[in-house]
Order: C-alpha cells, then structure tokens, then sequence
C-alpha cells in the first residue's frame, strides 16, 4: 500500500531495551533537522536516487507553469489580433470575476481601459512617451531634459553591443513594455552570453498583444544602455510611481525593498506624506517607517508639469541623493488589470479601485 508515495518519512524513537518505537509517518513537508543530516546521507544508499527523482519533479512541475504560462500569453494574442476590445474584456472577466462596463466605467482599471481605446490607442503623443527611448526627445522638448538618466547607447542589436566600451556599472532595459530590465553592479560578473540571450528574447516579443495596449503596437524595440543610478553599497533607488488625474498627482506609490532580497512592499502616500489605506502593506506593516526626500514636494510638481497633457498617467521618477530623474510615463499601469486595488481596508466600504476610479474624471 506505500508504495504509491514518492516519499514518506518516519518518525522512530528506541526504547530502554534498544527497540524502535514507531511515533509517527509524515506524507507533506517532511522536514530534517540539521543534526540529522550530519549523522550521513539521508536516503542511505538512495540518496542520489531520491534527488534526482525529486529534482525531475520539480523541473516538470516548472516546465508545466512555463507551458501554461506560454499557452495563456498565445490565446491572449490571438484574441487581440481577432479584437483587443473582446481580449480585454475575456481577460478582465477573467482577473475581476465580472462583466467589464465601458459604457458607464466607474473603477480606475475600468477607466484606464476606456482611455486606452477611447482615447490613446491613436494619440500620437502617448504613442511617443510610451516609446521610453522617444520620450526622451518629449523631455527635451518641453524643457525637461535636465531630468534624464545618461543614456550610454542603444542598439537595435544585441551582437552591435560592445561590452568591453560599457562602464563597470550600468542598467540595460528594453524601450517598450515593463519587466524587461538588468542592473548591472559588476561587469566582470556579468554572464555575457546568456544575457544577450535573454535581450533577444526581449527583441522579439510582440509586446501589445499579450494584454492589448495599443499604444505600443508601432514601437520598434530597443535596448537601451543607461547609467547606473544605484548605490556604492549595491542598493537600489526608491521607485516613486505618481498617480496624475486630470493634470494633479493625487498620490505617489512608493516602492520599498524590490532587492530580490525582501519581499516588495507599496505604500501609497499623500502630499503630507501620510500613508494611504490603498494597500494591505499599510495595514500589515503599520510601523515600516517610509523617509520622505528633501526633494518629494519638488517631485510632485514636476509630475504634474510631466502629466498636464493626459487625463491619467502614471509619473515614475527617481530621487538619488536628493536628485530627481524621469524613469518612465506609463499609461495603462498593469494593462488597466491591478488587481492588487481590489484591496479594501479593514471596514471600508470601497475597495481601492473604486476609490481611485472616483478621482479620475473622464473627457467628456
């Protein structure tokens, strides 16, 4: 009858006599102490059989999220080349449990979905800011230039990079799309062969038909190669993400601890620099202390001078050292899907997505 378990571990004492005493079996989480382990291989003998039959397991149960992960991103770009409208909305039904409603939107996720085809699927601009290589003529432009990180170079190429000329320090990111960057802290570290890999995999992505937006449909990818704006210590810079309705920043989400390290934390803040209940960060870490920089009132104006053209975009803005620098315009934040803001405070009667779908007024 065992012998339908992978692993099964028992639990054993020896009595006054010198017999074994069965106490008892675990099938989940079997767990060794570490004194255990240094009285010889687990397994005896089949110790080399067990590991590798458990690291079979785990490489099939990872191929199989992969595979799933794959079939999901094919269907939703099928369904974008038939219709994004029927894309987002199977995908919104999906994440929401509910009917998308873009003809009375009242949600921020329902609203920036409505933005997204009412109004920036053909906008010129939003196409040129979503683009993060063009948007830095946008800057330039409007007297904002001051702001940019140095940009080293960029390459159409992977094979066109020349390691050897980059600096010892740097970040590489794709000009399109989120999630597509590396931060280089030491060169002579750097897995070369296997990071130019992973930017062509970046390159040929198809990036706006995974989620429907449009507004990177015509941007032609790139990687860009911009200065390191980290630490001496290694340490990343905060992420400051403002929220801009209607030309005013009515808060910034502060990203903490995204080290790999840590588990993420966001905290949304008002202009006093008092936490907002938009996230259960808020509540499940009530005395993680959040430094507000010198230069946070500044940040805030120069987000809304960066949003007054758009009814809603996201500003993301570095501060280093009491510098601020332009990260990026995001106009659909999460594909216009968070589903971290159905998050309602403890006796609230609004979720976060209805609070903030309450401040973004729509063009009539």
């Amino acid at each position: 009858m065992l012998s339908r378990f992978g692993i099964i571990s028992w639990d054993f004492a020896v009595d006054e006599n010198g017999e074994p005493i069965l106490i008892e079996y675990n099938l989940n989480y079997p767990d060794v102490m570490i004194y255990q382990m240094n009285n010889g291989p687990l397994f005896g003998d089949l110790t080399q059989t067990v590991l590798e039959d458990v690291r079979e397991k785990l490489k099939r149960r990872d191929d199989m999220k992969s595979l799933k992960r794959a079939m999901q991103g094919a269907f939703r770009s099928t369904l974008t080349l038939i219709s994004p409208k029927l894309n987002t909305a199977v995908t919104y039904r999906v994440k929401f449990g509910r009917k998308l409603d873009l003809t009375r939107p009242t949600t921020f996720n329902e609203k920036v979905l409505w933005l997204k085809f009412n109004t920036y699927w053909n906008n010129d601009t939003v196409k040129q800011c979503a683009d993060k290589l063009r948007v830095r003529d946008y800057l330039e432009q409007h007297g904002y230039g001051y702001l940019l990180n140095e940009l080293i170079a960029s390459y159409e190429d992977v094979d066109s990079i020349d390691f050897s000329t980059l600096p010892d320090r740097f970040a590489i990111k794709l000009n399109v799309g989120c999630a597509c960057n590396i931060i280089v802290q030491d060169k002579s570290k750097l897995d070369i062969e296997a990071t130019k890999n992973t930017m062509r995999k970046w390159l040929k992505n198809n990036y706006w038909l995974g989620w429907s937006e449009m507004q990177y449909k015509d941007v032609k990818p790139c990687i860009l190669i911009e200065k390191y704006l980290g630490g001496d210590d290694g340490s990343l810079p905060v992420d400051y993400k403002f929220y801009c309705m209607n030309g005013k920043a009515t808060s910034v989400m502060v990203c903490e601890e995204r080290d790999g390290i840590h588990h993420p934390k966001f905290f949304f803040m008002d202009r006093k620099w008092n936490k907002l209940p938009y996230t259960e960060e808020v509540f499940k870490y009530p005395d993680f202390e959040i430094e507000k920089p010198e230069s946070m009132d500044d940040a805030f104006e120069i987000a809304e001078l960066l949003a007054k053209e758009f009814p809603f975009v996201r500003v993301d803005l570095y501060i280093v050292r009491n510098r601020i620098y332009f990260g990026e315009l995001t106009f659909t934040p999460a594909a216009g899907m968070d589903t971290d803001f159905k998050f309602r405070a403890p006796g609230a009667i609004k979720d976060t997505d209805t609070i903030l779908g309450e401040l973004l007024k729509l063009p009539e």
